[in-house]
């Protein structure tokens, strides 16, 4: 019984490593894209940076489980994960329509400008996961 439970490890272990890279890969593209330097705000304990990047995070990972869930295989889970990046990088430029100044704000420390960036950022990732109907 327990070396059925464990016919799956391997598969899970892939997957698991699979995403772990997606999200790396994932985190390393974004904050190069972004204008302002998560991780440097985050070190100098700037809150507005660790949410707008939670939040994008986030919206990333929900597509990402989503394709691990329905996926053929783990190419085609890191194509669909390949997707989601680009979702995540659009949302930053459009919610950058509406407030220019956004990366300059989030910098500075304003929350405002944090939680409109990561909650458009955790709806479009939702709404991408949703749409991963195949």
């Amino acid at each position: 019984m327990v070396l059925q439970s464990l016919a799956g490890l391997p598969a899970f272990l892939v997957y698991f490593c699979t995403a772990i890279v997606a999200v790396v890969a994932y985190l390393f593209v974004y904050t190069r894209v972004t204008a302002h330097n998560e991780f440097d705000l985050i070190r100098a304990n700037e809150p507005a940076a660790a949410i707008a990047l939670g939040l994008s995070l986030l919206g990333f990972v929900l597509p990402l489980v989503s394709a691990i869930a329905h996926s053929a295989n783990v190419w085609d889970c890191m194509i669909w994960a390949a997707i989601a990046v680009v979702v995540q990088i659009t949302v930053y430029f459009l919610v950058r329509v509406p407030v220019p100044n956004l990366s300059k704000r989030i910098a500075a420390g304003e929350l405002a400008a944090a939680i409109w960036l990561g909650l458009a950022s955790l709806a479009a990732g939702a709404l991408n996961a949703a749409s991963m109907i195949y």
